[in-house]
């Protein structure tokens, strides 16, 4: 903000007012200053983005802890921060999305497509038809979109990446979340089947195959992370390139080299519930969702780690905070009336709300400790998002109340850009620039592939009987 120096110090009406009430209140002039400056910042961003007078007044209290102060003197600060402190340098807030969104895959690799029975893939979905619209439905949209991509080749002599479409989350319990007991050996059945009928599995032992792994753990097939910890990655999937959803750094389930991508969400739903650009973000942190799991951890400290219900305790009774377990009709719109909406993590890292966040221009706020996030070396999370350590949750309110408005006003403006919005979405039919695409090209940047991956023949790397006994079973 150019005109911030101006009112900083008591040079101002507004900065007479602190003055006063510094003095009568025993606080240092130093810290005096720096509560007027957070202030004036935060006054700022309130008339850039139609916040609300009591959200205003409430942050406003939490620096001066006068609240009568700042409604009194309300009248006094508006007109003069119209005038002079929100004269915005757009050159301040100029960025954009990273070119590297908008690269175009086709011509950079050739991917053959594994024909496998139908009881792999679309007999599972002809059983199931809701196995479409939950948030792992990747592994099948990402099949139909490669089956009429121009990336892919009927000549697998000719192709630089192999892909085997399995469907291991679609085989749902009656409430729609998927079981993964019968995913190792549905994995098992399927690369037994692709290294039996072609050569291209066993030149490589997977080497140069991907597999799309959409579940809580990638590979590791366990919803419980100390559970998917003790399974580890399938034993066979070692040398191949994950596609998965789950992401965490230094962690047994993320192999080095795997693609990170987000979850799936509907974009035809998100779609018809868009309401106006111009709509005011009166609210200032938004969140919709379990707090605590009873169901699988009663006493509370596990599920998230915590982190879920340090929100709710720290923030149920604070009118900044827009929390609750109900999911109403207006969720969509809800988070498009945001400024901040919170992302944390539950039983794994990541979840949806990371790319409704995206699409409807509220600024993430990432609460997953080491989280790996879709597309890292395309999608500027840092730019973009606010990343707050699990540990910090109760100290949430003064660290969104203390970013400052022309930062707050960049993020929204990369957020804005289409290209950041299409990134995270599978849409049907494709478009330039989609998910599909950003997997394509994160497997065209893994070219040429080292030599080192191809195998002398009779020479065997995997061991096809490690792993959990039930693993070992026929599917």
């Amino acid at each position: 903000m150019r005109c911030m120096s101006d009112y900083v110090g008591g040079k101002s009406k507004i900065g007479a007012t602190f003055g006063s009430w510094g003095k009568s209140s025993g606080v240092s002039h130093e810290e005096n200053v720096i509560r007027e400056e957070r202030f004036l910042r935060w006054l700022s961003v309130a008339l850039f983005l139609d916040i609300s007078k009591d959200i205003l007044e409430f942050i406003g209290s939490t620096i001066t802890n006068s609240r009568s102060l700042v409604r009194k003197e309300f009248h006094i600060m508006k007109p003069l921060m119209s005038r002079r402190l929100c004269t915005l340098d757009v050159t301040e807030l100029v960025g954009s999305a990273g070119d590297v969104l908008e690269d175009d895959p086709v011509g950079r690799l050739k991917v053959y497509v594994y024909e496998l029975p139908s009881k792999y893939n679309k007999k599972l979905l002809q059983k199931d038809p809701r196995c479409l619209n939950h948030m792992f439905a990747a592994e099948i949209f990402m099949h139909r979109f490669l089956l009429s991509s121009p990336v892919r080749t009927l000549n697998p002599e000719e192709a630089d990446w192999f892909y085997t479409p399995i469907y291991t989350t679609c085989d749902l319990t009656p409430t729609g979340l998927p079981l993964p007991f019968k995913s190792p050996r549905m994995m098992r059945s399927a690369i037994q089947l692709i290294s039996s009928n072609w050569p291209y599995w066993n030149r490589t032992e997977g080497g140069d195959h991907f597999f799309v792994v959409p579940h809580d753990f990638g590979a590791c097939f366990h919803y419980q992370e100390e559970k998917a910890i003790e399974r580890g990655i399938l034993p066979l999937l070692q040398r191949a390139t994950l596609v998965q959803t789950f992401g965490q750094q230094n962690h047994v389930c993320l192999n080095e080299g795997s693609i990170t991508i987000p979850p799936y969400a509907p974009p035809q739903k998100m779609q018809a519930h868009l309401i106006p650009q111009d709509t005011p973000r009166s609210i200032f942190v938004y969140f919709r969702g379990l707090f605590y799991d009873v169901n699988n951890d009663p006493e509370g400290g596990y599920y998230a780690r915590g982190a879920r219900a340090a929100v709710w305790e720290n923030f149920k009774d604070n009118p900044l905070f827009d929390v609750s377990t109900d999911h109403p009709t207006t969720y969509y719109e809800d988070m498009q009336r945001a400024i901040f909406c919170l992302c944390p993590l539950g039983w794994a890292p990541w979840s949806p709300r990371l790319v409704e966040a995206v699409v409807f221009g509220c600024i993430p706020v990432i609460i997953a400790d080491d989280i790996v996030l879709p597309f890292a070396d395309a999608i500027p999370w840092e730019e973009i998002g606010v990343f707050v350590a699990e540990e910090d949750v109760p100290s949430l309110d003064t660290i969104l109340t203390s970013i400052p408005p022309e930062v707050i006003l960049r993020k929204q403006r990369l957020l804005a850009n289409p290209s950041m919005k299409r990134a995270m979405l599978f849409p049907q039919p494709a478009q330039p620039g989609d998910a599909f695409h950003q997997i394509l090209n994160g497997l065209a940047r893994k070219l040429p592939h080292d030599k080192s991956i191809f195998l002398k023949p009779d020479v065997k790397k995997l061991n096809w009987t490690a792993g959990p006994v039930g693993d070992l079973k026929p599917w």
